[in-house]
């Protein structure tokens, strides 16, 4: 199978030195809807110009509208979505359903790609976005060689994984950390990567969820996928052309280059990984430091805390950059390099093999033999990856328009795209009436800086009159005038307010049996979160007619839940919540009564309209969203909505243990790991090998809620052990609208976005 290399681009002189060193397609940001908001991104006219220029060279270049959006952006969606039909990309990368549903109405001649923010991790996941019209699915960073294979097993769907780069500790598309606690979303582009900070474990200072870097090196040959994947918007022109050049490499049958992997990891990078490609792995994560490291090139065998000195692997020179590993700081102490000396005299370069002397800035206390030293930027390198480029507005890609120019005694008018300009005179017969069309012709093919050239020209000049130039220069101007406005005309239908419930009705979730058995008077409606280990006797105790039972986010083997699915839909359990896509692969949805969890975005009513497309039956509003929007989408959904008013939310859900055992010993029964941050106390649930944080304090926004008119309101008992007692008094609270003592709103930890 040809494989495609799919590198970054944050700004168009990365996306030049990806095309320059092999690169396929690129893929990129517009200045709205990127995950990757803080990158310098594209606007219409680069984007217009490197899409000529990569379609000179035969590549593809793809645009990432990966975010989920609010109601009031679906206007600006238009706008973005008819950039990029005009500059004629070849696809688009989306999250949002509301973003899918757009795209597959008004602009079919873009191709479909699910991002990997739809957090895709097993073979019904994908198959039920192939069945909803993606062309291609970007698989969990997470999963195995093996899993990866199962999912290839579909026929007519592309699948792209990610090859090089960051990982986040959390599923992608299902964290709600750096919202939840900052007021900055993730899948809104604007994490704040709270991840990568240190908490506090057991007495000491720990970066428990940051993560190495993904490098998969001569392990992509093994993939069977279509599209191969660089992270890296946010890395500058040079990362890319590297980790562009070392993977061309190794598809085209060169290998694994030692030296130009050595680049990369002195341009930008963290220790490598292969992740979990090769089964689950602990060893992913570098809780001691965090960022960039740089290369090793060797551990101090002498030092006063003034110099060290070393011998080294690698070819350094002054001005280089160089970092030292200092026990107990969360970052490597850096400098750049002024004084090398190799056999006590002084030299501007050393070559690997050398013992050098390096004389420090400054006094550096805790230095001790033995600590690691990295290259952290080489001149060397910063020169080694020249790349040429098009000249400015070479490749600039110009629309076609047929203009009509119809002279009149006393008015000419130009015509084009439904729009008209005129311009209002005396217009006197002329003596060369050819001419005057020759004079037309001349004038309108001037289109100067716009995306437009002209194709077909039409002029009437029955009377045969004549026209100045200046007055056709002028007329052509006030044209293109005209119709430049009119590309950005939004293509979406409004959906209409409904009728909003009088009645405040209320749904009671837990995942344990026992809890809910108690709780059937108290709602209108009880959700069970089901788990293999279940007994479907055990579940049938519960009021059948109230009940609905939910999937959960992450399921790594669906064959662990389908006999239980099976034996539940047997005895005619009808309603069901999934909180991920692969829910409506093992479900027979049409037969179903589907809802939505909170964890499949509902941002805006084109989302709502998609899950009502689909089969759902309601959807369940987004935790992290803002008070404004939710009283939007109550007041404008198509669907009926549930608000989660009470819920220990699960700010990441993890493919990676935070436990510190040995796995072969251990029990995989649930075990809670307290954690503190910045005074706040987190509790990392682990079981079964995957880890999910959530706050010591529960969420809650009862107070707030009576103002939303949702349908439903919902309060959450999972993940941590309430009695019935206890459910109970939050229950009072909450249905008087009252916020239980010991909870917090969204957000509330900085900027409180929600509320």
């Amino acid at each position: 199978m040809a494989k495609e290399l799919l590198a970054p681009a944050g700004d168009i002189e990365a996306g030049y030195a990806a095309l320059y060193y092999g690169a396929d397609a690129v893929y990129l940001g517009l200045k709205q809807f990127s995950a990757r908001a803080t990158a310098q991104n594209f606007g219409e006219e680069e984007l217009n110009e490197f899409v000529g220029y990569a379609h000179y060279l035969k590549r593809k270049v793809f645009v990432t509208l990966n975010t989920v959006l609010q109601q009031n952006e679906i206007a600006d969606l238009t706008v973005n979505l008819e950039i990029c039909r005009r500059c004629r990309v070849d696809g688009v990368i989306v999250q949002d359903l509301g973003v899918a549903r757009m795209v597959k109405q008004y602009y079919p001649e873009l191709e479909l790609h699910a991002s990997t923010q739809m957090a895709i991790h097993n073979k019904a996941g994908a198959l039920a976005l192939k069945n909803m019209g993606f062309v291609r699915v970007v698989l969990a960073r997470e999963l195995t060689l093996a899993e990866i294979k199962e999912i290839a097993t579909i026929p007519d769907l592309e699948l792209e994984v990610f090859i090089h780069g960051a990982l986040c500790y959390s599923y992608s598309g299902i964290c709600q950390f750096s919202s939840m606690t900052e007021g900055r979303s993730a899948n809104r582009g604007k994490c704040l990567y709270p991840c990568r900070a240190a908490f506090e474990r057991n007495g000491r200072l720990e970066h428990c969820f940051s993560m190495k870097d993904m490098a998969l090196e001569d392990d992509i040959l093994k993939l069977p996928v279509y599209s191969l994947k660089i992270e890296g918007r946010k890395k500058n022109a040079l990362y890319v052309a590297a980790v562009t050049d070392y993977y061309r490499g190794i598809l085209d049958g060169k290998g694994a280059d030692r030296k130009k992997a050595q680049n990369i990891k002195q341009i930008f990078s963290r220790p490598w990984c292969k992740f979990h490609l090769r089964g689950r792995n602990k060893e992913v994560t570098d809780t001691h430091f965090v960022g960039h490291r740089g290369l090793l090139i060797g551990k101090v065998s002498e030092t006063d805390g003034k110099r060290i000195a070393l011998d080294i692997g690698y070819n350094i020179a002054r001005h280089d950059g160089i970092q030292i590993d200092i026990a107990g700081q969360e970052k490597p102490f850096g400098f750049s390099l002024q004084k090398l000396k190799v056999k006590g005299k002084p030299v501007w370069q050393a070559e690997a093999g050398d013992k050098v002397e390096i004389v420090l800035p400054v006094m550096v206390a805790g230095l001790k033999k033995g600590a690691a030293v990295y290259l952290a930027s080489s001149s060397a390198v910063k020169g080694a990856y020249d790349y040429t480029k098009p000249r400015p507005r070479e490749f600039l890609q110009r629309q076609p328009i047929d203009v009509t120019v119809d002279i009149g005694a006393d008015v000419i008018r130009a015509t084009t795209c439904g729009k008209e300009a005129k311009i209002e005179g005396v217009f006197v017969a002329a003596k060369d009436v050819d001419k005057t069309e020759t004079a037309v012709r001349q004038a309108f093919a001037k289109t100067g800086d716009t995306v437009f050239e002209l194709r077909q020209l039409t002029v009437e000049n029955s009377s045969g009159r004549f026209v100045p130039v200046s007055v056709l220069n002028n007329l052509r101007r006030q044209l293109l005038e005209q119709i430049i406005p009119d590309q950005t005309t939004p293509r979406f239908e409004e959906i209409m307010p409904r009728s909003l419930p009088l009645t405040k009705q209320w749904i009671i979730k837990a995942d344990r049996i026992d809890i809910l058995a108690g709780l059937e008077a108290d709602a209108r409606e009880l959700i069970l979160q089901i788990n293999p280990k279940m007994k479907a006797e055990e579940i049938f105790r519960l009021p059948k007619e109230k009940l609905r039972l939910a999937l959960p986010a992450v399921c790594r083997r669906t064959e662990d839940f389908e006999p239980l699915i099976a034996k539940l839909l047997a005895s005619g359990y009808k309603k069901w919540e999934i909180a991920n896509y692969w829910g409506l692969g093992v479900l027979p949805v049409k037969k179903l009564d589907i809802s939505f969890d909170n964890l499949i975005y509902m941002f805006n009513t084109q989302a709502v309209q998609a899950a009502k497309d689909i089969g759902a039956s309601r959807v369940t509003l987004a935790v992290e969203d803002t008070l404004v929007n939710l009283k939007d989408l109550a007041q404008c959904a198509p669907l009926p909505v549930v608000m989660v008013v009470y819920q220990d939310v699960p700010l990441f859900t993890s493919a990676v243990c935070i436990r510190e055992n040995d796995c072969r010993n251990c029990d995989r029964q649930p075990r809670l790991t307290e954690l503190v941050k910045n005074g706040k106390t987190y509790w990392a649930l682990s079981e079964n090998c995957e880890t999910t944080l959530f706050a010591a304090r529960p969420f809650a926004a009862a107070q707030k809620a009576f103002d939303v008119r949702a349908d439903f309101y919902r309060a959450d008992f999972c993940l941590r052990s309430y009695t019935l007692p206890q459910i109970r008094s939050i229950l009072q609270n909450l249905k008087d609208f009252v916020d239980p003592e010991g909870c917090e709103a969204a957000n509330s930890g900085r900027r409180n976005e929600m509320f």
